[in-house]
């Protein structure tokens, strides 16, 4: 008897071992196409959290264009990785990145951009987690009507900034869903100005939100949305080196990075209003975990998980990262 239950605890303890020099083994990419952004780093970090907890490896690759896309799976492929994660730099080169996945025996996964075809259809076949961009953007717009009412603003003096990346499908559903919102109450089509940024970061929605500024002179009060923070920021820093007051503005911004809460902490308030958070941690954290589980127990991640964010302004946004499990 005694013999039989040291036979056992051996074998738990052999599988246990051969469990963890597994976990070991497993390597898994981790690709975004800009890496000095805090959303991107902030995904890192909770994918971090996810290779601590299982025991696997992480290799963080950032690929600003098409060919260093290539270059970082062919990477993978060479470091004896099993899948990877990536947000592309542009969704069109969906099928070169299936293709060359494939030409390395990698899996993939796409997170927050979703892939498309050369006909523009998402590639379907490709586990992909990202936002509801339709419905994150009409948060926004929910939220600056609110706050247009709140003010006391007619809507006929107010301009509206719509900083654009139209190259992005969910930068287009996004602004969209914002602009139905704001149409849908009353807002003026024709008080709706493009902002089209030639990336999508702070200094290019700065530089494309002043151009509209500079023609729109004689506007007194003005709303700010786009693809995510960085543009609302943009555009809200636009408005500050043209004069304008903060009290004259409602900027709202998709994503709740490092940027939005550092503005919040400023000691007087700015036109950036709000952001609706979306969590980078199960983007980070539970991509990474799918994937894992992929490689080492054959379950494959759902088709299309979408994620929705929540509305943070500066008097609350600690109570809402907190309930989003940020904090």
């Amino acid at each position: 008897m005694r013999f039989f239950k040291a036979a056992i605890l051996a074998g738990t303890v052999a599988v246990i071992a051969a469990t963890s020099a597994f976990a070991a083994d497993v390597k898994i990419g981790f690709v975004v196409k800009q890496p000095e952004e805090p959303w991107f780093q902030d995904e890192w970090k909770f994918a971090d959290a996810a290779a601590k907890e299982k025991g696997f490896t992480l290799v963080k690759i950032g690929a600003e264009d098409g060919e260093k896309v290539q270059a970082a799976i062919d990477n993978l492929g060479a470091q004896g990785a099993q899948g990877f994660i990536i947000c592309t730099p542009d969704v069109k080169l969906g099928p070169g990145i299936v293709a060359k996945a494939a030409a390395n025996q990698l899996k993939l996964m796409t997170v927050d951009d979703r892939l498309v075809s050369a006909d523009g259809k998402p590639l379907e076949d490709v586990p992909h987690m990202g936002i509801s961009a339709t419905k994150i953007g009409e948060s926004v717009g929910q939220a600056i009507v609110d706050e247009i009412k709140k003010r006391g603003w007619d809507m006929k003096n107010v301009g509206a900034i719509r900083v654009s990346y139209d190259q992005l499908p969910t930068a287009v559903d996004r602004v969209e869903g914002a602009i139905s919102v704001l149409k849908g109450a009353g807002f003026p089509a024709a008080n709706i100005y493009d902002a089209p940024q030639a990336k999508t970061d702070t200094e290019a929605a700065l530089n494309a939100a002043t151009t509209v500024l500079n023609k729109h002179a004689d506007v007194k009060y003005w709303i700010a949305f786009g693809l995510n923070d960085e543009a609302v920021l943009g555009a809200v820093r636009a408005t500050e080196s043209v004069g304008i007051p903060a009290a004259n503005v409602i900027g709202v911004g998709i994503g709740g990075a490092d940027s939005a809460i550092n503005e919040f902490k400023k000691p007087q308030p700015t036109g950036f209003f709000g952001t609706v958070i979306i969590s980078p941690k199960r983007h980070g954290y539970e991509t990474a975990i799918n994937m894992y589980d992929w490689i080492a127990n054959s379950k494959e991640p759902p088709k299309l998980t979408l994620t929705s964010g929540s509305l943070a302004l500066r008097g609350d946004y600690q109570k809402v990262r907190k309930d989003l499990g940020i904090e």
